[in-house]
């Protein structure tokens, strides 16, 4: 079944997207859908990783959240090193994760690594400058 997504642009009466939007759609079904029709891919492989966070995001109920994948910006795969349109490549799922409070699910493509988390405590309390030598102090 191929989707589409209608967007309306103030100088266009209208255009479709080739852009999966029924949120009802299985966690694996949206990364297949892109990957095959969008990106040239012909699949996805579920790492164990990402199988186990499927089945929490069902038990917690995130599995109906939308769909925002995570691939390098380097190439229309997972690899980098893919330049151009590359085809028949299989894109590896290594985790899928969830951003409750935003409202989507995103699943990690090969190397891809989110940011990290920022502390409780912000680092910049720890820097400070040493006045009698013009030094800063804590930076290291």
């Amino acid at each position: 079944m191929r989707l589409y997504k209608l967007t309306l642009m103030p100088s266009q009466k209208s255009t479709l997207s080739p852009v999966p939007s029924d949120i009802d759609i299985a966690q694996k079904a949206v990364p297949q859908t892109i990957v095959r029709e969008t990106h040239g891919g012909i699949g996805v492989e579920y790492l164990p990783e990402a199988e186990k966070k499927i089945a929490l995001n069902t038990r917690n109920g995130f599995d109906k959240l939308p769909i925002c994948m995570a691939k390098t910006h380097l190439s229309l795969s997972h690899d980098p090193n893919l330049k151009g349109a590359p085809s028949g490549f299989i894109v590896p799922v290594r985790d899928i994760r969830a951003s409750v409070a935003a409202g989507f699910l995103y699943p990690l493509l090969g190397a891809m690594s989110a940011m990290p988390g920022l502390p409780t405590r912000p680092a910049y309390y720890d820097v400070d400058l040493d006045l009698k030598t013009g030094r800063a102090i804590g930076l290291a």
